[in-house]
């Protein structure tokens, strides 16, 4: 069966994984922090190169997670194949990634923070760390004020804005959103989105962007089409 075309609407955040073929660590082998380090310093050059707004981003010893919004429908494969060329290059050489990343397009101002917590929270489900902030790759000790040190690279989207009034405000009101996590059937229709490569949002949503994307935005109804009733004699 032919693979899907990339979905991409103008404006619209994506939720992007791509997963390496091979690990940087094991999971009983020190953590690969050099190696991470300057993962991330390539994925702030490049964002910056491609113009892509990052609006949360992950790098674990396995895989790199973004939440993002690309100036064009080019913009997010562009960014993911530098960065496989310059890990080819400096960390692994030959194939640097399982397969073709993964992405989903995320409904602003219902499912862009959950998307986004579901990113920072994969460190605790995985079993790094037991809090989202104690991991140092990624973007969560910015969004809760631990610290601003990886602040240059984030682009933090409107719906994190508008969690409050003063910076204070946003990042008080968003560890806690962090901390309580997503339920389980937020999870599932994050995951179900990402690993099918479709849309995340709600119907109205998905109603108005069908006809912005760049193809078809959800499943194709199981089963061959229902034929039509042949016409009665009048």
């Amino acid at each position: 069966m032919a693979r899907l075309p990339r979905l991409y609407a103008p404006q619209i955040p994506q939720l992007v994984q791509a997963e390496f073929a091979h690990p940087l660590a094991q999971a009983a082998e020190p953590t690969p922090a050099a190696q991470l380090d300057q993962l991330l310093e390539w994925l702030r050059r490049d964002a910056r190169e491609y113009k892509v707004a990052v609006h949360g981003w992950l790098l674990l010893n396995d895989r790199i997670v973004l939440l993002c919004t690309p100036p064009d429908a080019q913009g997010t494969s562009r960014l993911i194949q530098a960065l496989g060329r310059r890990m080819a290059a400096g960390i692994r050489h030959g194939r640097v990634f399982s397969g073709r990343y993964r992405s989903a397009l995320i409904e602003p101002g219902r499912w862009v923070l959950p998307a986004l917590i579901w990113l920072e929270s994969l460190p605790v489900q995985l079993r790094y760390v037991d809090t989202a902030q104690r991991w140092p790759w990624s973007s969560a000790a910015s969004h809760t004020g631990l610290h601003s040190l990886h602040n240059d690279l984030l682009a933090d989207h409107p719906d994190y804005w508008q969690d409050g009034n003063t910076p204070f405000a946003r990042q008080a009101r968003y560890s806690q959103r962090l901390g309580q996590g997503l339920s389980a059937q937020q999870s599932g229709r994050i995951q179900d989105a990402l690993f099918g490569q479709w849309v995340l949002g709600e119907s109205d949503f998905l109603a108005q962007i069908e006809s912005r994307a760049s193809r078809r935005i959800a499943p194709a109804p199981r089963g061959r089409p229902r034929k039509l009733a042949a016409a009665q004699p009048s």
